[in-house]
């Protein structure tokens, strides 16, 4: 039998949910930019950021009557937000220090094709031409965006790619782990992990929480906004349209970036940076489709 059709009323639902997404997911670094002006410092951010999301899926968890993993799992998931999480959440944040937000999004976009050549690589999945080519593209875009007329320091570039290469690490170990507990509780129980580690290193250095309305309200945007709503909204929008398509659309989430930090930022769009921000994403765009999942 051939199974049905999803309605263009459900598809139309999904393409909302992961457009909502992908604006959540890129104004995430504008958000950062300004809670950086206001003086609140990256560990203090990144606490606030996986606590207050944490909280707020867990009660999402409570309301809707879901189960937390246990046993094995349960302690995978943890090591994959007091680790993973926090260490590409620390080289992403950290990256916007040294680099504008556009080349920090760029950047991080790299994993697609880093998942791609580690997939070939760790579990012998088939590499074809059409995705060898993608990943080759990937990387020659990625060269003219940071060759090109863009603000960003060394640092701020190997901070990029660290965060790129740790987060494909962190979505190989992931795919083996969320269908087995769902993508709710998992995504609850590493926000809380990494919250936990941050919150240590608070501790221990001591706080700089935000004092003012607008570095409170970058700081909520963060947790609400970029963590909670994009999350949500992508796996509702996953659902809807299938992993290819969502992985698809999700491309927009640096192109939301790089207008938002023109408009709110004042950060130059220079021909370089175009050129190879597209070569990315068409990049990004033909590994998805060729069946490389993304997010």
């Amino acid at each position: 039998m051939v199974p049905p059709v999803p309605g263009t009323g459900t598809r139309l639902g999904g393409f909302v949910c992961i457009v909502a997404s992908a604006a959540g997911f890129g104004a995430m670094p504008i958000f950062a930019k300004l809670a950086y002006a206001e003086s609140v410092d990256l560990p203090s951010m990144l606490f606030l950021r996986f606590a207050l999301a944490g909280l707020m899926m867990a009660l999402l968890m409570r309301v809707r009557g879901m189960v937390w993993p246990s046993g094995r799992n349960l302690l995978l998931l943890v090591a994959m937000g007091g680790v993973g999480y926090v260490a590409q959440s620390f080289c992403y944040f950290a990256a916007l220090q040294y680099a504008t937000a556009s080349l920090t999004a760029l950047l991080l976009y790299l994993y697609p094709a880093i998942v791609t050549v580690l997939s070939a690589l760790l579990v012998r999945r088939r590499l074809s031409p059409l995705r060898l080519l993608a990943v080759v593209a990937a990387l020659f875009g990625t060269g003219l965006a940071v060759g090109g007329s863009l603000a960003g320091s060394v640092p701020g570039i190997l901070l990029g790619i660290g965060a790129a290469l740790i987060y494909s690490v962190y979505i190989l170990v992931g795919e083996r782990v969320t269908p087995l507990v769902g993508a709710m509780p998992s995504a609850t129980v590493i926000m809380l992990a990494a919250a936990w580690v941050f919150g240590l290193v608070v501790l221990a250095r001591g706080a700089a929480f935000p004092v003012s309305p607008v570095a409170w309200a970058a700081v909520g945007g963060i947790a609400l906004f970029s963590t909670v709503v994009a999350m949500i909204t992508f796996f509702a929008g996953m659902a809807r349209l299938g992993a290819a398509d969502a992985a698809t659309l999700s491309t927009l989430e640096p192109v939301v970036t790089v207008i938002l930090a023109a408009i709110f930022l004042g950060e130059a769009i220079g021909g370089w940076q175009i050129a190879g921000g597209a070569i990315i994403l068409a990049a990004v765009v033909v590994l998805a489709r060729s069946g490389a999942e993304p997010r």
